[in-house]
């Protein structure tokens, strides 16, 4: 799912009721034990609501039938509340930022928080859903990861690590173990290129996307400070870049593949000996190679660093100003913290990702051993996200920053130096609203 991308269909969201569709699949047909307690004080007194649910347009078969059929589990327990499914193709985030300005758009929506969104009023605290016990069974990162100045706006639906997969047959015919740190990185995509097999893929840009940030956690440092001060631009961070340069100009990246790094196709026809992707590749990498494949972090970066795996995915929010508000916190308490079986069919059945709540992930069936229970336990261990605060520009600013040390052969303190200045003026407009 966090891989699919956003669709090129532009014409207006088609709005449907979880009855049109819920019968059109199997998926999620359990209800928990916990659907009956979600009824709503309006729907108790006989009131008839309707929620407006939106969601981007999955590429993975099933996923709206499985929202739809979410939705009508939901009514049958709750009879005076009906979930409208919106399913929003093509640019999601320039609709759902439009309608987000009027009064009709939607009650509850899928998106990524960020502070400029609690400052525009554009999602309800949901920190009464979120118990001491819940939060202590909810992954650290993607907590973090929804809260602003200590209040909680989102739940997250889904984790989607990041990390490194390898051929096991091809590290082992060439006498390698599985990298910890950086030089071994390097070493082993050197030792694995032999003409036809590139040691490693990391994207089509050679790499640059992925390596400026996570080498940032790499060499044990962050974007931001806990007072949201710029934190990259340290000598960690520098030499942890070298490092990345001399991987990518290595001549070992397989770079002009068929496909982008988010799509396993170019390790699974021996393209490359290692690449980069997330855990949503997983089954079609195990399809086509079987056991044949492992898994690592991001390795660390100089003494001080240490191994990270970056974990995204996408939230639920309630729009504040929904005329029912609680029905809307009601609806999303019931699917995405009370429903076990609905949030592993939603991470399971049709993609391939971790359910946040960690004793939801741990009773996965497909998450319990191999690669994946690998993935589930690096991730917990390892894992960092995305800042509420750091937006496009600052992540520009540091790529640009990076590519600059790459491709022209630029320093790479001087380069940090100059994006924490843009990346502070940034804050600064952030800050000021």
């Amino acid at each position: 799912m966090a891989a699919c991308g956003d669709a090129t269909n532009t014409s207006a969201p088609a709005a449907t009721t979880a009855a049109s569709g819920a019968a059109t699949t199997a998926a999620g047909a359990a209800t928990t034990a916990a659907s009956g307690t979600a009824t709503t004080a309006a729907a108790a007194s006989g009131d008839k609501i309707t929620l407006s649910h939106w969601y981007h347009q999955y590429g993975e078969d099933g996923t709206q039938n499985a929202a739809l059929k979410y939705a009508s589990d939901y009514s049958k327990v709750n009879p005076n509340v009906t979930v409208k499914v919106e399913w929003i193709p093509g640019d999601y985030d320039s609709k759902l930022n439009a309608a987000l300005l009027t009064p009709e758009g939607p009650d509850i929506y899928e998106g990524h928080l960020t502070n400029s969104m609690v400052q525009a009023g554009q999602v309800a605290p949901l920190d009464d859903l979120f118990t001491d016990d819940i939060k202590k069974d909810f992954d650290k990162v993607a907590l973090a990861r929804n809260t602003v100045d200590g209040k909680v706006y989102g739940v997250q639906m889904i984790i989607d690590p990041q990390l490194f997969y390898y051929r096991k047959s091809m590290l082992d015919k060439a006498g390698l173990k599985v990298p910890t740190t950086m030089d071994e990185l390097i070493n082993a995509s050197k030792a694995l290129n032999s003409g036809k097999v590139k040691g490693l893929f990391m994207g089509n840009d050679g790499g640059l996307g992925i390596l400026a940030g996570n080498l940032v956690y790499a060499a044990g440092a962050s974007y931001l400070d806990s007072s949201n001060k710029p934190a990259f631009n340290t000598d960690a961070v520098a030499a942890a870049w070298a490092q990345g340069k001399t991987l990518a100009n290595s001549g070992t990246l397989l770079v002009g593949a068929p496909t982008d790094w988010w799509d396993p196709s170019a390790f699974n026809q021996n393209l490359s000996a290692m690449t980069w992707n997330g855990l949503w590749a997983m089954p079609g990498i195990t399809k086509a190679l079987a056991d044949d494949f492992g898994v690592f972090p991001f390795p660390s970066a100089g003494p001080s660093g240490k191994q990270v795996v970056y974990s995204g995915g996408w939230a639920e929010f309630v729009n504040p100003k929904t005329k029912n508000l609680q029905a809307a916190k009601d609806y999303v308490n019931w699917l995405w913290l009370k429903s076990a079986d609905k949030q592993q069919d939603w991470s399971l059945s049709y993609g391939f990702h971790i359910p946040p709540r960690i004793s939801t992930a741990a009773s996965a069936d497909k998450l319990k051993s191999g690669p994946a229970a690998e993935v589930v336990s690096l991730t917990g261990k390892l894992g960092y996200g995305d800042l509420t605060i750091w937006n496009s520009a600052m992540g520009q600013a540091l790529s640009d920053a990076f590519t600059n040390v790459v491709q022209k052969n630029a320093d790479p303190k001087a380069e940090l130096a100059a994006a924490q200045t843009k990346v502070q003026a940034e804050l600064d407009k952030v800050l000021k609203k």
